[in-house]
């Protein structure tokens, strides 16, 4: 993979191998964060469980301290009062058949995030196929198949993110804007680490936290201290 300049210049501003205590990497981050934009900064762990194994799948969902930076375009699917109550809260849009067949019809992606009520899955599920491998297809487990709409979209707006395991037992989540300085974006990364320590499933063995790094967008990874 090539890299650019700034990112090459980067990275020899520190030793790539070597783990740093939270503080020290996350001012190494912030430092390499270059880019004109406000970039996004990273958290990713690679933990000791099979990804392949049902019992040992990592997921969940928390609001972050200080939110993500990040503004959600809310999507909700649902009917009657519960369209009204999603309206009232904030929503971003809000629809049911009609809004399906605009994503079907008019291929048409302008949210972040889809909540629904659970007797709505059924037509939810016809679209199953294009918001699944974006990412975006509603979950009880992620608290976005909810009768409680208002409360959804409320967390979301807050900051609420979804981790959960990849293929190769690596989770990736943002924890944040470069705006938001040192000490904002260490109580978000305390606080997802928290999440995914507690998450640990009773059948993983051995070491849990096997390693994590942090990287703004444009920046190299940067290693941080383990603890289990």
């Amino acid at each position: 993979m090539k890299y650019g300049k700034k990112y090459t210049d980067s990275a020899k501003t520190f030793d790539g191998s070597k783990q740093y205590e939270l503080s020290e990497a996350m001012d190494i981050v912030l430092a390499t964060a270059k880019a004109k934009f406000d970039e996004t900064i990273e958290f990713h762990t690679r933990l000791g469980v099979d990804p392949k194994q049902a019992d040992q799948q990592v997921r969940g969902v928390l609001v972050l301290p200080n939110g993500t930076g990040k503004t959600q375009r809310v999507l909700v699917i649902a009917k009657g009062d519960k369209a009204d109550a999603a309206t009232a809260a904030g929503a971003d849009y809000v629809g049911a058949e009609e809004i399906v067949q605009k994503i079907q019809k008019e291929n048409w992606f302008e949210f972040d995030v889809v909540i629904t009520t659970p007797d709505m899955m059924g037509v939810v599920g016809r679209i199953g196929k294009v918001l699944g491998p974006k990412g975006l297809m509603p979950s009880p487990k992620s608290g976005t198949v909810t009768m409680d709409v208002a409360k959804a979209i409320k967390e979301v707006k807050a900051g609420k993110v979804e981790y959960r395991l990849d293929k190769t037992a690596i989770i990736h989540c943002s924890i944040g804007k470069k705006s938001f300085g040192k000490e904002k974006l260490m109580e978000n990364y305390n606080a997802l680490l928290d999440a995914i320590i507690k998450a640990k499933p009773a059948a993983a063995k051995g070491q849990y936290i096997k390693g994590i790094s942090i990287a703004s967008t444009m920046g190299p990874g940067v290693k941080v201290v383990t603890k289990n």
